[in-house]
């Protein structure tokens, strides 16, 4: 892919615990001259993707898990199906994790995920993940007090040994074959407020709208804080985060895409070769069928 694109996704890779929120710019588009540029580049790396992605299932050996994060209206849905519109369905697989339920709060809070993680040769995306776990659950402190852990493991270290649990269970799945890569699309405050405006004054876009997602801007600074603490801590060379501006929408799927791409490439996949014994089935396969048309 061009080094163009490359240079626009350096800047949002998070792989460390020196990530400040400040230094990213919710509305950064990277210098690119317009939209129409996007396009054109998230054109290309669609049918990269496509590629990329077929090769992936037919070498059925690694897998990759997209995990997404984000403040409401921030664009996640919309970036899913757009970023993933060319892949083959049978490769890729969505879980959208709401709060959780009974069943799930009788278990760890890593297992309703670890269900859901992509076969080898898939691609799957979490919409929301278990890191809503030190996010929404440490924002609203009566959350964690519905998950009924005993009360002598509830201490001021809970949120360290979380992060510990995320990291662990990341370099499980990296040894193991599932590449991890997570986006935290970074919308302004502003663009929130605008992004919701428009759900009210649009009647087609009044299903997306719920009155609990307003009073959760009361808590916007305490919900960057968490984010921009559950990165450093959890931002990792091989399960890095990637922080996406995401108040242009054009932009923010041009990255993603980028770097689903970029990871993939990483992959060096390549369709199965044939072995000696295979290929002499496929001859003998191939002189049957000639030889059946010769017939007719």
């Amino acid at each position: 892919m061009t080094s163009t694109v490359d240079s626009l996704l350096a800047p949002c890779l998070v792989t460390d615990s020196g990530f400040r929120l400040a230094d990213h710019d919710p509305a950064g588009t990277g210098g690119l001259a317009s939209k129409q540029e996007a396009r054109k580049l998230l054109k290309q790396d669609l049918t990269a993707m496509a590629d990329l992605q077929a090769r992936l299932y037919a070498g059925n050996q690694w897998s990759l898990l997209l995990v997404f994060q984000a403040m409401d209206a921030a664009g996640k849905d919309g970036t899913i199906r757009q970023v993933m519109s060319g892949v083959n369905p049978q490769g890729c697989q969505v879980f959208s994790f709401k709060a959780p339920s009974s069943e799930e709060l009788d278990h760890d809070f890593l297992w309703r995920c670890a269900r859901a993680l992509p076969e080898r040769g898939r691609i799957g995306i979490f919409n929301r993940s278990y890191y809503e776990e030190v996010l929404v659950v440490r924002v609203q402190a009566e959350l964690l007090g519905r998950e009924r852990l005993p009360d002598s493991l509830v201490t001021d270290a809970v949120w360290a040994e979380r992060y510990d649990s995320m990291r662990d269970f990341e370099r499980h799945l990296a040894r193991n074959g599932t590449v991890v890569r997570k986006f935290f699309l970074n919308v302004s405050k502003e663009e929130q407020r605008r992004r919701f405006l428009s759900r009210l004054e649009e009647p087609d876009k009044h299903w997306k709208f719920n009155a609990a997602d307003v009073a959760e801007r009361e808590h916007w600074d305490r919900y960057m804080a968490a984010y921009q603490e559950t990165i450093r801590a959890t931002a990792t060379p091989e399960s890095p985060w990637i922080v996406v501006p995401a108040d242009h929408k054009w932009f923010s799927r041009l990255i993603v895409a980028r770097a689903i791409v970029e990871t993939l490439e990483s992959l060096d996949l390549r369709y199965p070769e044939a072995s000696a014994e295979h290929r002499a089935t496929l001859d003998a396969a191939r002189a049957a069928l000639l030889a059946e048309g010769q017939a007719d």
